[in-house]
């Protein structure tokens, strides 16, 4: 039983950053909620000076507490994935993803306000499911498949002219998570070293036996003699037929 507690605070601390991150999103619409809502005009608006803000408010602010639940559980499951299974990527990764989203829509987006994580968590969906294409790792393909049947309905969310629905966050926070599954696919981690180095090992040929320059003359004059006298025996049981 303790055993199982001690392991359950380290899973609590392991994604303590992503607990954090839908922490703020909950306290965000809070108080945006006690003031009506007025902060959602801090979303972004394309094109315009002032809604360059909406790049790092936009994922923060959300229409309504059924917008905010939709997005903050696959938000706490994929930003898990990525601190507990690639590390060394996760921060980056998450920056570029949160901030090339909203850049993107900003740029190329409808002249409406958009607001809502939703950009962020389609850059995940796409980031953790094209890792596992790129790198084509055990564990990778695994992480990949799981994408897929977790989040295969999402893919509808990228057509355009939905009403109410910031399609393009949809669409452009996909292609920006590609983009960060490319820019990171060599970056691996320790244990996915350990499988490739594995692999290659396996896949080598040597021209001697590998522990040839392991073993002493001793053993090697052993070894030869043993196989001369292997060869002789059969040479002299071929001679008697």
């Amino acid at each position: 039983m303790a055993s199982l507690e001690k392991e359950f605070w380290q899973l609590i601390r392991s994604i303590r950053v992503p607990i954090l991150i839908v922490a703020l999103m909950w306290l965000a619409h809070l108080f945006n909620h006690y003031h009506n809502g007025i902060y959602n005009s801090w979303g972004i608006y394309p094109r315009e000076i002032d809604g360059l803000v909406g790049i790092f408010l936009a994922p923060i602010l959300h229409s309504g507490f059924q917008h905010l639940f939709s997005n903050s559980i696959p938000m706490l499951v994929l930003t898990s994935i990525m601190v507990i299974f690639y590390n060394r990527v996760a921060i980056p990764s998450f920056i570029f993803i949160y901030l090339l989203a909203g850049s993107t829509v900003w740029l190329f987006g409808r002249e409406v306000y958009h607001i809502g994580a939703s950009g962020v968590v389609y850059g995940l969906v796409a980031f953790v499911f094209w890792l596992g294409v790129f790198r084509k790792n055990t564990r990778s393909i695994v992480l990949s498949l799981i994408i897929i049947v977790m989040y295969s309905g999402y893919i509808s969310g990228v057509l355009p002219d939905q009403p109410g629905i910031s399609w393009e966050s949809h669409l452009l926070g996909g292609l920006v998570g590609i983009l960060v599954a490319f820019l990171f696919k060599d970056v691996l981690e320790p244990d996915e070293l350990e499988e490739l180095e594995s692999v290659e090992e396996e896949s080598k040929t040597y021209f001697l036996p590998r522990d040839t320059f392991e073993k002493t003359i001793q053993q090697r004059k052993i070894e030869e003699e043993i196989e001369r006298q292997r060869r002789q025996a059969a040479w002299e049981s071929n001679w008697t037929r």
